[in-house]
């Protein structure tokens, strides 16, 4: 080595990583490892258990004797949600700087050194970053708010991108530790559901600088087959929603007490087309004591919004199922409202008019007028796609329909579909991606359908190793292709009328058996189930089974 070579000074620790878990001993000390990981930037972990009874906090302990940034603090009493296990954490940091961390998640390598970068190179109070949430075991990862994060940006106020308002994770981020205690700005103590929407509008309302990178800072991992699901992902009963839109209620609030009209606005925006969407999507899933319940307490939230609330985005479908379910006191048109909450939406038959033609909701409802679908651009309008698979032992025949809107599919001229299976794990796509010809509607047919029929061949799916037992979703993905180069990216939906879909053993090469079973997503998009291996079969007969047996049994949602 040169002596005489300039020396590089060490980095200064400026940032503790709050990490806190209740009974996760499996991950809680690969998240502690990961925060270590980002190197002497971090100067201290804060691992604040919740009183757990699995041993995490004796694995922590011994993990902090070998590494003196290490501190655990364990809570005698379990808090019974996330806000006040924070609390603890925070008022134990001493860095200029900190970030919270989830037992079973990690931080990416880099993830505090660009985030600390960002913040101290624009002075800027909050930084932010780029969520990825890993769905496990599969691996597939799914970005949250991708396009805030789509390129560097620093805004001297929040209001400069009202969007900030739709991410409301508090551990994507790197928080000054003096402005947030300037503020008083803490997490939402006890079994508070949802705490991070309360913090992320506290932060919002004091009006930081912040600055936003396209890098990846948070892995999120999503069990789903976990013994014990987390608070946003165990959605089964109806106090899970009670809590959603209570906490939604206080983010815009405090929003609202602030100043902060255009974020309050945008709070309100974001839970119709987030929050609203995604339990309207599930809610012919649960039975009809659920359903009335979650309707009346959707329609006593949503009767507090004003007029600008409704006018801030009018052709948003989140907008629209709000609006049939603040005009309807029953529930009702529970098919169609779970097609329209899809991603993207679909608004199924019939399409109604008002006396005057004006596009409405329905004839017993014509207050809910669709008018603003007679301007929307193309690209956004909520198609329906029919689809009806006829399954056969190597091939099946796939028979789409793309229904008229108003007048407005056939303005457009539909032309062509492109037609995709893609796995929801991997991404891969089963063969390339067909085109076929769409065949005009029939003279007389006063509805309007334009119809396509595309062959399936099973061996696209069954192509490549597979692991035995294992199961692996196929989902159906459409782009409607219309003259003059426009196009709509779509789904389609299983046909009411439809034979019901088949199932099909297939034998790939060497008699190896693969079970193709076609089915009805939550959303009511055709999707596939290819299970490999006389065990994935055996698995999904027998699933299938268990269903037929228990559903005379079973409440049926009306």
């Amino acid at each position: 080595m040169d002596p005489h070579a300039p020396r590089t000074a060490a980095p200064v620790p400026q940032v503790g990583v709050v990490v806190i878990g209740y009974n996760d001993a499996a991950h809680v000390t690969s998240a502690v490892r990961s925060a270590l990981a980002q190197g002497p930037l971090v100067g201290e972990v804060v691992a604040v258990d919740d009183c757990s009874t699995d041993g995490s906090a004796e694995l922590l302990t011994r993990l902090a004797a070998t590494e003196p940034r290490v501190r655990v603090v364990r809570r005698r009493v379990n808090s019974g949600g996330c806000g006040s296990p924070r609390n603890t954490g925070l008022d134990r940091v001493t860095s200029p700087y900190v970030m919270f961390l989830d037992s079973d998640d990690v931080l990416p390598p880099g993830a505090v050194a660009v985030l600390l970068r960002a913040a101290t190179d624009t002075g800027a109070q909050v930084s932010g970053g780029l969520c990825v949430r890993r769905e496990l075991p599969e691996g597939r990862e799914v970005p949250w708010e991708a396009a805030l994060y789509a390129t560097r940006a620093v805004y001297e106020r929040p209001a400069q991108r009202p969007r900030l308002v739709h991410d409301t994770l508090c551990v994507n981020k790197l928080y000054g530790t003096a402005f947030l205690r300037e503020n008083g700005i803490r997490f939402p103590e006890g079994r508070f559901r949802y705490e991070d929407f309360v913090f992320s509008a506290r932060v919002l309302a004091a009006g930081p600088r912040i600055a936003l990178v396209p890098n990846r800072v948070y892995i999120s991992h999503v069990r789903r087959s976990a013994d014990r699901l987390s608070i946003s992902l165990d959605r089964a009963g109806i106090a899970n929603w009670r809590a959603r839109t209570e906490a939604s209620r206080t983010a815009y609030e405090i929003l609202l007490a602030a100043g902060r009209k255009e974020l309050a606005r945008e709070a309100r925006a974001k839970f119709l087309d987030h929050e609203l969407r995604m339990y309207a999507r599930e809610l012919e899933l649960h039975d009809v004591r659920y359903q009335r319940t979650w309707w009346d307490l959707t329609r006593a939230y949503l009767a507090e919004y004003d007029a600008s609330d409704w006018e801030h985005d009018p052709t948003a479908p989140g907008c629209l199922v709000g609006r049939v379910v603040l005009a309807s006191p029953e529930p009702r048109d529970l098919p169609r409202i779970r097609d329209l909450a899809a991603g993207p939406a679909r608004l199924l038959p019939p399409y109604a008019h008002a006396p005057d033609g004006t596009p409405v909701w329905s004839a017993d409802l014509p207050q809910i007028t669709l008018e603003p679908l007679l301007t929307l651009p193309v690209r956004l309008l909520p198609l329906a796609v029919d689809a009806d698979l006829r399954a056969r032992a190597r091939t099946a025949l796939l028979r789409l329909r793309l229904h008229e809107l108003y007048g407005r599919v056939a303005q457009a001229g539909p032309e062509a579909l492109e037609v995709e299976w893609r796995c929801r794990a991997t991404g891969r796509t089963a063969g390339p991606r067909t085109t076929v010809g769409l065949a005009a509607p029939a003279d007389g047919d006063t509805g309007g359908v334009w119809s396509a029929e595309v062959p399936v061949r099973w061996a696209a799916f069954t192509a490549g190793r597979m692991s035995a037992g294992g199961a692996r979703a196929w989902d159906l993905r459409l782009r409607v292709r219309f003259g003059g180069g426009a196009y709509r990216e779509v789904t389609a939906r299983v046909r009411a009328d439809a034979e019901p879909p088949r199932r099909c053993a297939v034998v790939r090469a060497r008699h190896s058996v693969v079970l193709v079973q076609p089915y009805t997503t939550y959303s009511g998009a055709l999707a596939l189930r290819v299970a490999p291996g006389l065990r994935g079969v055996i698995s999904v007969v027998r699933d299938r089974l268990r269903r037929l047996l228990h559903c005379h049994s079973r409440p049926q949602a009306h």
